[in-house]
């Protein structure tokens, strides 16, 4: 691992297998359906299609060649995906007309790198779609650790990206047309326990190299201070933010941008909608 980068990539992939054993994720679920409204939108027929992360290959699009990658061995074996990092991955320009990514963006470590390459990946006029849980997230379960480890804070939460930065990648990576959105999904729990099953089900637990294990006190007067933001029915309701992406590979036959302060510009010509 590169003293540069931000997670763990071996406790990443071990993550994953650890979560493939009994894969159940809400989250990522709820992230495909925001992209399956996205892409119902667009009247375009895509053909060759990639998942980055594709996890448990749930994602489908009739009458397309889904090719599927992914991280995680256990995964890649019971999916036919091809075993590698989304940010180092192997594809040629111009191979597909799609690409998807939903829930991993967030935990790949050269994040422009990823976006970069899955745009060289597309073929010019061609879409990616990507989900995340960006900046904002999980600010319950945050506030509880660091009330629990208050004489000795850790670092145990991964660097959050926002909304706006998100469309600066997109920009940075040389997509067209690019689109930050956010959505903020609210999940009410009866305990500490049940949000951390669904953090580990879905992969979504600390990657920061060398964190230390939490202790049992730490854990105790964690989950007491969870209870205490409970609602009078006895749930405590965490925050989950999660950012969309939307862009282009570029191509002659795209509308240019709109000029600065033009009204013109809109969510509509972003996605391109065609008669």
């Amino acid at each position: 691992m590169s003293e540069s980068e931000i997670f763990d990539r071996a406790l990443r992939r071990k993550r994953r297998d650890r979560a493939a054993r009994s894969y159940e994720s809400f989250l990522r679920d709820h992230m495909l359906d925001g992209l399956y409204e996205r892409l119902e939108g667009v009247k375009r027929t895509f053909r060759t299609v990639l998942d980055l992360g594709s996890a448990d290959g749930s994602f489908v699009w009739p009458g397309a060649t889904i090719t599927r990658l992914e991280a995680g061995a256990a995964f890649a074996a019971t999916t036919g995906a091809i075993h590698a990092d989304e940010d180092m991955h192997p594809f040629p320009e111009g191979s597909f007309d799609l690409v998807i990514s939903a829930g991993v963006l967030d935990t790949v470590n050269d994040v422009p790198g990823a976006l970069a390459l899955a745009r060289r990946a597309l073929k010019p006029d061609g879409l990616f779609l990507g989900a995340f849980l960006g900046g904002g997230s999980l600010p319950t379960l945050r506030a509880c650790l660091l009330a629990a480890e208050a004489d000795r804070p850790v670092a145990r939460f991964h660097p959050q990206i926002d909304v706006r930065a998100a469309g600066d990648l997109l920009s940075r990576a040389g997509f067209a047309l690019p689109v930050a959105d956010v959505e903020t999904l609210t999940v009410r729990y009866g305990g500490l326990g049940g949000l951390i099953r669904d953090l580990r089900g879905m992969a979504a637990t600390n990657l920061l190299p060398d964190t230390p294990p939490l202790r049992r006190e730490t854990l105790l007067g964690t989950a007491a201070a969870f209870a205490e933001r409970a609602d009078p029915d006895g749930r405590t309701p965490e925050k989950y933010s999660i950012v969309y992406l939307t862009g282009w590979a570029p191509d002659p036959s795209q509308p240019k941008p709109a000029r600065p302060g033009s009204a013109t510009a809109s969510l509509i010509d972003a996605l391109k909608l065609k008669d």
